[in-house]
């Protein structure tokens, strides 16, 4: 009998980070509006809100983690 791999499983941790757009594209939120916001500018801060896609260089990792999106 072969040995099967198994089933893949999805990563909830990034399940609740990473959102998949309908053309397949990997968005995130970016990082540095959670304290510390006196000093920051209000179009840095408004910048800060918006999402942003994921670099080449991690979405290999992500979409190993995410196998249904």
């Amino acid at each position: 009998m072969a040995k099967s791999k198994g089933t893949a499983k999805t990563r909830k941790a990034v399940a609740k980070r990473f959102k998949v757009t309908g053309t397949g594209k990997i968005l995130r939120r970016k990082q540095g509006k959670r304290h510390i916001l006196t000093k920051k500018s209000q179009k840095r801060k408004r910048s800060l809100g918006k999402a942003a896609l994921v670099s080449d260089a991690d979405l290999k990792a992500v979409r190993a983690s995410l196998p249904f999106a």
